[in-house]
């Protein structure tokens, strides 16, 4: 039996089964996504979805669906299931009798006397998806036909139908070669087998996806089908379907399928479903190695990579790609910023703190490696350019004060990790000096000097070495009020933000700290009455008129909530840091309590993986991105932290 398993009788039950969606990426940073009955209900959903950087820096759905349909004594039985206006069509769901995880996603279904498997994966370095189909059972002469449902747009457009299209397509070894618009690769759709391909040209209008409509955006596309492939299956025959943009060598489908699977990770364990889903999120391409924040609608962002890479990579003893990835990263690097989202030229500039997550994740780095004259090698010039530029103000809008510390704000922009905005406005604009900002500058700085001191880079040591104390006196100063029992959100002039939020946690899990045992008490005493869920940190306490416990509704509806209430997994993991910091031993079983209350998630959502957030509210139903980076790379961290505590004498 499968550890991830999944009711049967409900199967066919579209109120359960649209509810959890697969999502499966590769090293190349395609993906294919859908709900586990195969009915897409959102636009971001397909089977295959590929980077296209030439065109707009996006992904791109090529392939939406593929309806296959079983065909017996001139009978026809199509397994596919679409959503239109008030109603599905084909219904294929009721054929399903069961499903499987392991060691790949596979469906079973029943037409009379035919059971059918049909298996699916993404190829791991190529812009490819393969489908295997099996006959387990016939009783007599069986044909399949499968129907393609094109796209080629833009994850997040949606198709309709024009004029424009290219409905030529040329033949190519058992299947066809097409593209639908200029700029495009071709798809080619093949077969392990020869099969028949009849052109009938046909758009298919109106088609739904209701999570689309949910939250509040336009939700009806109209896709294209070229024709349809037909070929007849024997008992115990298995047929591998490829669509890519590369001619396959279809004599080595079979093959290829079995060796892809072979290479997958078995997700027969909390632990290893999460192991495996750390390596979707990583993906290589033109010589670089970058981290996808989230999907199925997330790209790269600079702050959720450095926060996510030690748990995606350290935890999983893979020092070479959590280096190539800070590589990438500091190639990139805009003065002494990070892009917030996109890449190259397309990319924006103003988290303020992610620069400190940057030496947070070398930080990590040299932890693991032991090796701090290499790190000081490969990384201080970096280093001391950040420091340089907080220092001196090289970014106006953040900037080191004269009292040691950051200062970072801009009128109308946001520029800590609450950015989310209504019609051009922040919800949580934070100006002035952010917690959890001072939290990340102090540990910059103490592990910086720390390494040069390693390094007998006795200028930069002595440069920076009355910083720290400083910045420790100011922050202690500012933020802590013995009557309040918690630290401040912000403090700007003379105002001081004393509402509850997860930001103060920071100032208790970092290596270096700037407050007593005492207060990192009282701090996690706090963020634990108010703020922690079984499903991560609430973005804000429940006692706030401000409070959103649930995270719904149309895009401004949901932003307004985004911050002020949804509770986050990934704030689990600097949380648990500073409570297992404070009660070493002690506080296990208790961490681990919360960790392993995840197990369930991984059937409800995202199947085999975590999510971005949750609501705020009981019963915490799983909302946002159906898988995101942060969250599983945080919550492997835990369970990293977790082993090393319980070794400790």
């Amino acid at each position: 039996m499968s550890y991830l398993n999944f009711d049967k009788t409900q199967l066919i039950n579209l109120e359960y089964s649209l509810k959890r969606e697969l999502i499966r990426s590769n090293r190349a940073g395609s993906y294919a996504s859908t709900t586990i009955v195969g009915c897409n209900t959102r636009k971001y959903h397909g089977l295959l979805c590929i980077p296209l950087p030439h065109l707009d820096g996006g992904k791109h759905v090529l392939l939406s669906a593929l309806d296959e349909t079983v065909i017996q004594h001139d009978a026809s039985f199509n397994l596919g299931i679409r959503k239109y206006p008030g109603t599905y069509e084909p219904r294929g769901h009721k054929y399903i009798r069961d499903y499987e995880s392991e060691p790949i996603p596979a469906i079973i279904y029943r037409v009379g006397g035919v059971l059918l498997k049909k298996e699916m994966l993404l190829s791991s370095m190529e812009d490819k998806v393969l489908i295997r189909y099996t006959l387990l059972e016939a009783h007599s002469p069986t044909k399949l036909r499968f129907k393609p449902f094109m796209a080629f747009r833009n994850i997040h457009a949606l198709s309709k139908a024009n004029l424009d299209v290219n409905t030529n397509y040329f033949s190519c070894k058992n299947g066809i070669r097409l593209k639908l618009y200029y700029g495009y690769p071709e798809l080619f759709m093949q077969f392990s087998k020869k099969v028949e391909y009849v052109p009938v040209p046909h758009w298919y209008y109106n088609i739904e996806y209701h999570e689309e409509q949910k939250r509040g955006y336009e939700y009806l596309e109209d896709l294209y089908v070229p024709g349809y492939f037909e070929t007849s299956i024997k008992k115990g025959e298995s047929i591998v379907f490829a669509a890519g943009v590369e001619d396959s060598a279809t004599v080595g489908l079979i093959k290829e399928f079995d060796k892809e699977i072979s290479m997958r990770i078995p997700r027969s364990s909390f632990e290893h479903c999460l192991i495996n889903s750390a390596q979707q999120f990583i993906y290589k391409r033109n010589k670089k190695t970058d981290i996808v924040a989230g999907f199925p609608w997330y790209g790269r962002w600079g702050r959720d990579t450095f926060i996510a890479l030690p748990g995606l990579t350290l935890c999983q003893d893979d020092k070479k790609t959590c280096k190539d990835v800070l590589d990438t990263m500091s190639s990139e690097m805009k003065g002494f910023l990070f892009s917030d989202i996109g890449v190259d030229s397309v990319a924006e500039c103003s988290a303020a703190d992610a620069p400190l997550w940057f030496i947070w994740a070398i930080q990590q780095y040299n932890d693991y490696t032991k090796k701090p004259e290499n790190t000081w090698k490969e990384f201080g010039a970096k280093i001391k350019k950040i420091l340089k530029g907080y220092r001196e103000g090289k970014d106006s809008r953040i900037l080191m004060h004269k009292n040691g510390l950051i200062y970072a704000g801009q009128p109308g922009k946001a520029l800590t990790w609450m950015d989310a905005e209504v019609h051009g406005k922040p919800i949580t604009q934070r100006m002035g000096y952010a917690v959890e900002i001072q939290a990340l500058w102090y540990n910059a700085v103490c592990f910086s000097i720390a390494l040069a001191k390693k390094n007998k880079d006795n200028a930069f040591v002595k440069e920076w070495s009355e910083i720290p104390e400083l910045c420790k006196t100011s922050f202690n100063q500012l933020f802590w009020d013995p009557t309040k029992g918690h630290l401040a959100d912000y403090v700007d002039g003379e105002y001081k933000d004393w509402t509850v939020r997860p930001n103060q946690v920071f100032a208790t899990s970092m290596e270096y700290s700037m407050i007593a045992d005492e207060i990192k008490k009282a701090v996690l005493d706090n963020v634990e009455a108010d703020l922690l869920t079984p499903r991560g940190l609430r973005t804000l306490t429940p006692k706030s008129p401000l409070y959103k416990g649930i995270y719904e509704g149309n895009p401004a509806e949901r932003d307004e909530a985004y911050h002020q209430g949804a509770a986050r997994p990934w704030l689990l993991g600097h949380f648990a840091e500073g409570y297992l910091k404070l009660y070493g031993k002690a506080g296990i079983s208790f961490i681990e309590k919360i960790v392993n209350g995840f197990e369930k998630e991984l059937t409800i959502y995202g199947v085999g993986t975590i999510g971005e957030l949750f609501d705020g509210d009981p019963p915490h139903e799983p909302k946002g991105a159906v898988s995101l980076a942060c969250s599983v790379g945080e919550l492997l961290r835990v369970g990293k932290l977790i082993s090393v505590y319980k070794k400790m004498k």
